[in-house]
């Protein structure tokens, strides 16, 4: 009777442990001194393109997509990004944020289909940014968080990592390069 109790005792921390374990984050300040210095206005500014995929809970690709960013600054100093999406099987999607910078590497942002407001921090090369979206997927709304992680590389690469939870579940991941364009 004792090591069915401690088992379950046993069963019951390492659940906690489980999903307390990504409650905690990882602090942005660790990447300050990282070079080259991550700033999203000047990145972004102009026109960008980025490759990726969307991973399932598994880490099994279901989509891929390319989507061209037009950056600018509005006359209230927000960035404006209009996005547009192809996805591998011709669907067409575009999202305009707009994004707010505050001090201390601060951004706050919306766009039509982000419940609430955005938020991230910057520090170093790297941006941490989480938002909830309103996903349509088989014809439901689902909200869907996402922790975004970019990480500016030599020679202007931009790399992202999305991971996405609902109700503090991971149910997924997106994977995007992104690369300055040439003015055309």
């Amino acid at each position: 009777m004792k090591i069915r109790n401690h088992c379950r005792i046993a069963i019951v921390f390492m659940t906690a442990a489980f999903f307390l374990g990504g409650c905690g984050g990882i602090d942005i300040s660790r990447y300050a001194g990282l070079k080259p210095q991550f700033d999203l206005y000047s990145y972004f500014e102009g026109n960008t393109r980025g490759w990726g995929m969307v991973l399932n809970r598994q880490g099994a690709m279901t989509r891929q997509f390319t989507v061209d960013i037009v950056g600018s600054v509005n006359d209230e100093g927000n960035m404006v990004l209009d996005e547009r999406f192809l996805w591998n099987d011709g669907k067409r999607e575009r999202r305009v944020w707009t994004i707010r910078r505050a001090a201390d590497g601060r951004y706050s942002g919306t766009a039509s289909d982000v419940v609430g407001e955005a938020d991230g921090v910057s520090s170093g090369n790297a941006l941490w940014w989480k938002y909830t979206l309103a996903l349509d997927l088989d014809g439901s709304t689902w909200d869907i968080r996402f922790s975004d992680w970019l990480f500016l590389q030599p020679d202007g690469v931009l790399l992202n990592r999305a991971q996405m939870s609902k109700f503090g579940i991971r149910v997924g991941e997106v994977i995007i390069s992104f690369k300055k364009q040439d003015p055309t």
